[in-house]
């Protein structure tokens, strides 16, 4: 049996304290830049944001939050900066190597372990000198490389999917922008028919001449949906023939179940919650879950993958879609369902990028009210005032997009599969 390693052997914790003001504007790294549970940064400020002493890190050193460490907040460093105190900046010693120490930390059975030293019953951080004593079989440095490098693999393929996600959804919503927003297909009709443009779009007019040279950039049997000339609503110029409506006029409506306290589980059935709408995608991480009775009574409130969800509290306004997923999840109130018009088609596609749009959760936000928590109704959202294209075109939308939401799902459920995997090999 190999020898046990105690992590005080192995790793050393960096207390380069330094001022805001004392660095150049070197990139910020906080506890909410650092996603739960994923191993992922989610984003960074800069020094100049902040002004209390910060700890000073290098790029590939470890990040590991002791602030409520059962949130599993560890990445490695993708650049040098500085970062919270409660945060540590972990380096291997000499004889580990640093990606296997970063995995043995990122390992759920440090993390419980960091957790059940913790102190502080509001605000529970962990303690360095507790999680020295956490240990693993000692393994040769060529080993601890090899480790490191294979579960590296994983995390650069689900990064790799995220990426190619992120890429997927900006151009369904750069062709949204361009038909219902910009409407450069009517610019360039109306361009080729010699039709007036408005004053509003002049300057877009102005550089869609010189770019299609008098012709549209679309195949014919996608050109002649659209109209070759402007007329005006309440919202300003919009296509002749399109209408000025509400957000009801699109979609319907299901709110959540109101399940109760006492039906709570540690697991069964996961229900989404407010907490749980991230834009893009629901965090399936972050549910909640009920007994299967209790499901079956809530059976109406059932969740399928590519459903579009929407905060109506806290997060209010934001949206994201049901993942696949074997389990399938319930909703919870406070958070809504768009449901598709009746006879139109099952695709969401252009109600999300309509709701993805930084406006439409201004708008809800502007609809909501509360002081402590914001919260908005049904009714509220489903007020939003929107420009509505024929049936038709907004149909053609949905089909050209829908290979790619199809693709951005089945994307995310091979990196949920990868994450497991990943998961599952880090305490092996």
């Amino acid at each position: 049996m190999r020898n046990e390693v105690p992590f005080r052997n192995i790793a050393q914790l960096v207390r380069d304290i330094v001022q805001p003001d004392e660095v150049d504007d070197m990139p910020y790294i906080g506890l909410e830049h650092i996603e739960q549970n994923t191993l992922r940064l989610n984003g960074w400020g800069y020094s100049s944001d902040v002004n209390s002493p910060k700890f000073r890190f290098r790029k590939g050193d470890i990040l590991f939050g002791k602030l409520r460490p059962y949130f599993r907040k560890v990445i490695r460093a993708p650049f040098d900066g500085i970062c919270s105190t409660d945060i540590w900046v972990v380096r291997a010693k000499k004889g580990l190597d640093q990606g296997y120490l970063y995995y043995w930390m990122a390992s759920q059975d440090f993390v419980d372990f960091a957790s059940t030293g913790s102190e502080g019953t509001r605000m529970p951080r962990a303690k360095w000198e507790h999680v020295g004593r956490f240990s693993r079989p000692y393994i040769p440095l060529p080993e601890q490389r090899a480790i490191a490098r294979i579960l590296g693999t994983l995390d650069d393929k689900i990064e790799l999917n995220r990426r190619m996600n992120e890429t997927l959804e900006a151009i369904a919503r750069a062709i949204f922008k361009s038909w219902f927003v910009d409407f450069d297909p009517v610019i360039d009709n109306a361009l080729a028919a010699g039709k007036p443009i408005p004053e509003e779009f002049a300057e877009r007019a102005a550089r869609r001449a010189q770019l299609v040279h008098g012709k549209s950039s679309l195949p014919e049997n996608i050109r002649r949906i659209f109209p070759d000339e402007f007329q005006d609503s309440e919202l300003g110029p919009i296509p002749k023939g399109w209408e000025v409506g509400q957000l009801g006029d699109l979609v319907g409506f299901l709110s959540g179940y109101a399940f109760r306290s006492r039906d709570w589980r540690d697991k069964g059935i996961p229900v989404v919650k407010i907490g749980s709408i991230k834009p893009g995608i629901i965090d399936l991480d972050t549910v909640s879950y009920v007994s299967e009775q209790v499901a079956t009574q809530a059976s109406r409130y059932r969740l399928s993958p590519a459903d579009l969800l929407v905060g109506m509290t806290g997060y209010v306004g934001e949206v994201g879609l049901v993942p696949p997923t074997d389990n399938l999840p319930l909703l919870n109130q406070r958070v809504g369902k768009f449901v598709p018009e009746k006879n139109g088609t099952e695709s969401l596609g252009f109600v999300y990028c309509l709701t993805r749009r930084p406006q439409f959760k201004a708008e809800v936000e502007a609809k909501s009210h509360g002081t402590a928590q914001a919260n908005v109704s049904a009714k509220g959202i489903l007020s939003i005032v929107v420009i509505l294209p024929p049936r038709p075109l907004r149909e053609l939308f949905n089909r050209i997009c829908k290979p790619v939401f199809d693709r951005i799902l089945n994307d995310w459920a091979k990196s949920h599969i990868l994450t497991a995997l990943r998961d599952t090999l880090l305490p092996r």
